[in-house]
């Protein structure tokens, strides 16, 4: 770094220009590769790797592509999200000539087709799975058919019979119901290379299959107070969550493999033939305790993962459900492909890459083999802003192609390739543990009945290894019920029994639940270890959530069971424990879990990712914003756990625990978390509302914050006021045009709640109130011109303050981080990442850089304005140019509260 002063004007990250001395670093600015195209030259590539943009639908009216694959000719063939599919030849590396040309891909002799008037109908097309694997492209499309493609979701085959390389045939191999973004997705060649693998979100019913490694009965199994997407998100979600099945290449046996997915788009193999999904999470769900980041999962045969709606997600301990390999964090997953046939070096050929569609990054994830599955390590591999990951895969040259759109967004077509020599052709595959061989031996027993599948998968029941454990589970479920339920009954070693009582909870009926009841709280809980604790804590649950509700007798038997143990030394312990009691109405439940409630502290080391949700707010202007304003005031996850817990509880109370509980109602709408954090709290009061006397309903309605549901719905601190719009995607000549040609007096109350519900006041001050994270603003209309102002609150990445903008730091292990630079000394760099909280800053280690570079977004998100319309916009620049001056002259008498008289 080399220390300069300069003095020079400066534009704000919001609206300001001001002549200042400062000092700067200078930033080693070493480009991993240079290109003239400015799309190529804002990636973020690793050392030895370059990219070229080879093609844009957009540019050419194609759409906005989504799903990709090659043809044993070296062409690509990809489909817009909502339109044809197109064959596209592109040039060789380092072919700067031939240029790359698209067709658009009609199906020939398409009878369903042939008779049609209209010609502008499209036979075959929004496709968002695409595979050429046995002669034929297999086509996942996802459409409900109301538009100008009458074919409905489901995988279809496409042949050319005649040899004449024009698609002539059309089958349809399994209709699908569910489409949109969560509907039908990728179609996956098998390692095997003998049958296909498909994908579908959770808006995608489970279409009748030949054979399933486990049944899906779409059972919520949660006793936790059911509250459902206060948006509605819920209303068509499917109960068993997304899938993954398989078919052979003509699609005459189909067999689900795994299900409770959120919205997998894609999933990929390892070399030793193990698959694994990138899933998606529930942004809204953001600060509140059944959030579940996006994850790496490792789907073996029978995976169950537990996504259910609401407030209903399992936790990822549960036994009857499988955990992830690695929590990246938040984002919108779509591509996950094998680097294993890429010309790269060996590092990367043995990676999983996963994309991010909202924030633009492609991870590198490195599965390591432990015991029956994996764990996983990750960094970013490539990134940039925008860049709205859709699809991937490895050309036959070895480079990675990708594409960029998806939502009608402008879309591009990429190749990333390796330039340096040590490139191996052959690589290192990790062993199969003698774990991973025992679990493939008990899935062998998956989905068939077997005589002596029981006795031998029994004493697996005891594993020390999880996944061996459900394997051994999932094997016996699939015997007949007669053979293993009255050994479950007698079975006295308290591991065992747990597992198969989850199996016959799951698979008997209430004929066997007394019995079974019995058989669990006979046993000596206590002497088990924590996690073995929480499994049979687990299997009491799913007797009630599978046979029937608990009568009397079985409520005073699982709280002598329980109640003992609680409270625990473990917030995992507790939260299942609390639950539990609270439901069977044990006594002293309430007043254990208020106190839990009061002093519950979360610890940030259960929450790591992959990828710090700090580190992804620069990255996306729409997501980012959202993602800075819950981490400037993040909800207490555990309390909202035992809050809801407590939101069931009629009995147990005393006037004083009443109090404590309501007022926390309170504090929580003063938190700030994802769309629908405060729907989630406040459908937890009114529930908890419901159990009061009605004579005291009044009191504590007040009391738990009923007047404070309206202003907290509305977000960061925006004021009391918000705009009446309707708005619209400002250009700056148009809003330049609206502001100067009024010289009408303004609003100036108007004006300063736009400042306010635009977030402006969040980074920027002005007369002294406000944030900090910009400059401040109060000298603004003395300096700069209307344009100047409309310029750099509408495309802030024009111009960006060097004292403002944010640095790429590159790091030395991979990936990178994106920040302000607040300062730095010999050892480390302090950077600021949340413009909201801009107190809380970063430390980063210099020796852990490889460089670093200034970057070219703006740490201020454009589009702020464009929830105002034409008189708020005139009343906010009004605002901004009076200095927060109510007395000025462009405002009209009266109509400001704070005005002089």
């Amino acid at each position: 770094m080399r220390k300069k002063t300069y003095i020079l004007a400066l534009t704000g990250i919001s609206c300001l220009l001001i002549a200042t001395a400062f000092t700067h670093y200078q930033q080693d600015t070493e480009p991993a590769f240079t290109s003239s195209d400015p799309k190529v030259s804002k990636l973020k590539l690793p050392a030895g790797f370059k990219a070229d943009r080879l093609y844009g639908p957009s540019e050419h009216e194609e759409g906005s592509w989504v799903s990709m694959t090659f043809d044993p000719k070296g062409r690509i063939i990809a489909s817009d999200q909502y339109g044809y599919l197109y064959r596209i030849t592109v040039p060789a590396i380092g072919d700067t000539i031939t240029k790359t040309r698209a067709e658009k891909l009609e199906v020939l002799s398409d009878s369903a087709f042939m008779n049609q008037k209209d010609p502008g109908k499209i036979s075959m097309g929004y496709a968002q799975g695409l595979l050429y694997a046995f002669n034929s492209l297999y086509v996942m499309i996802n459409h409900s058919g109301n538009n100008d493609l009458k074919r409905t979701s489901g995988l279809y085959r496409l042949q050319d019979t005649n040899g004449d390389d024009q698609y002539d045939k059309i089958t349809l191999l399994k209709s699908m119901q569910g489409s949109g973004e969560h509907g039908t997705h990728s179609v996956v060649l098998s390692p095997d290379k003998q049958s296909i693998h498909v994908v579908a979100g959770n808006f995608t019913k489970i279409p009748k299959m030949d054979a399933y490694r486990n049944i899906p009965d779409g059972k919520l199994d949660n006793l936790f107070p059911l509250i459902k997407d206060p948006n509605g998100h819920d209303n068509t979600v499917e109960s068993h969550g997304g899938w993954v099945a398989k078919t052979d290449p003509e699609g005459k046996k189909w067999e689900l493999i795994a299900s409770g997915l959120r919205n997998s788009f894609d999933i990929a193999f390892n070399d030793a033939g193990e698959m694994f999904t990138y899933d998606s999470d529930m942004e809204w769900d953001f600060g509140t305790p059944w959030y579940r980041p996006t994850r790496i999962l490792h789907v073996t045969s029978g995976a169950e993962f537990g996504w259910r709606p609401g407030t209903l997600k399992w936790n990822a301990n549960y036994p009857d459900n499988l955990p992830a390999v690695i929590n990246v964090g938040q984002g919108s997953p779509t591509n996950f492909m094998s680097g294993s046939n890429a010309k790269f070096p060996t590092k990367y050929r043995n990676a999983l890459f996963a994309f991010d569609w909202s924030f633009g990054i492609i991870y590198a994830v490195y599965p390591t083999p432990n015991g029956a599955s994996y764990t996983a390590t990750g960094e970013e591999f490539i990134s940039g802003s925008p860049l709205p990951l859709t699809d991937g895969t490895i050309g036959p040259d070895g480079a990675m192609y990708f594409l960029t759109g998806g939502r009608r967004l402008e879309s591009d077509l990429y190749r990333v390739y390796y330039t340096g020599s040590d490139v191996k052709e052959s690589k290192t595959v990790a062993p199969v543990t003698d774990a991973l061989k025992t679990r493939r031996k008990l899935e062998l027993l998956h989905g068939v009945a077997k005589p002596g599948a029981v006795d031998e998968a029994w004493p697996f029941l005891k594993d020390q290894d999880r996944h061996i454990r459900y394997a051994a589970r999932i094997a016996i479920e699939a015997q007949p019920i007669t053979e293993w339920k009255d050994k479950t009954l007698q079975e006295k070693d308290p591991v065992i029994l747990t597992q198969a009582a989850i199996a016959l909870a799951r698979r008997g009926d209430a004929s066997v639940k007394k019995q079974l009841l019995s058989a669990l709280t006979g046993a000596n809980i206590k002497a088990l270890p924590e996690p073995r604790q929480l499994d049979m804590i687990r299997a009491v649950e799913l007797v009630f959530a599978r046979m029937g509700a608990p009568d009397a007798a079985d409520k005073l038997a699982v709280a002598a069971m329980l109640d003992p143990l609680f409270p625990a030394a473990s917030h995992d312990l507790n939260k299942e424990l609390s639950k539990m009691l609270v439901y069977v109405e044990a006594p002293g439940s309430v007043k254990k879990t208020m106190a839990l409630l009061l002093s519950a502290k979360d610890d940030p080391k259960s929450q790591q990712t992959l990828s710090a949700s700090s580190d992804l707010i620069l990255r996306n202007p729409q997501y980012g914003m959202d993602i800075a304003g819950m981490l400037s005031k993040m909800p207490p996850l555990n309390q909202t756990w035992y809050a809801n817990v407590l939101s069931q509880a009629s009995k147990g109370w005393t006037d004083d625990l009443r109090n404590q509980y309501f007022n926390w109602y309170t504090k929580a709408f003063g938190y700030k978390g994802g769309v629908c954090y405060v729907g989630f709290i406040d459908k937890a009061r009114k529930n908890a509302l419901e159990t009061v006397p009605k004579e005291l309903f009044v009191k504590y309605n007040k009391m738990s914050g009923d007047s404070l549901v309206t202003l907290a719905r509305k977000g960061l601190d925006i004021g009391p006021v918000r705009p009446k719009g309707p708005g619209k995607n400002w250009k700056v000549e148009e809003a330049l045009q609206v502001v100067s040609q009024d010289a009408s007096p303004r609003n100036f109350d108007q004006g300063k709640a736009m400042f306010a519900a635009s977030l402006c006041r969040t980074c920027h001050q002005m007369k002294g109130e406000g944030g900090v994270a910009g400059p401040d603003l109060t000298q603004l209309g003395t300096r700069f011109s209307d344009k100047d102002m409309l310029e750099a609150i509408i495309a802030p990445n024009k111009t960006i303050s060097d004292q403002y903008g944010s640095t790429v730091f590159y790091l030395k292990a991979g990936g990178s981080i994106l920040g302000r630079l607040i300062r730095q000394d010999n050892e480390k760099y302090y950077i600021s990442q949340n413009p909201f909280d801009p107190q809380t800053v970063r430390e980063v280690q210099k020796k852990n850089v490889l460089r670093t570079r200034v970057s070219e977004i703006s740490p201020m998100l454009p589009g702020m304005i464009n929830a105002l319309n034409a008189e708020e916009l005139k009343d906010l620049m009004a605002y901004l140019k009076s200095g927060g001056n109510p007395n000025h002259a462009m405002f009209s008498a009266g109509n400001a509260t704070t005005k002089s008289k």
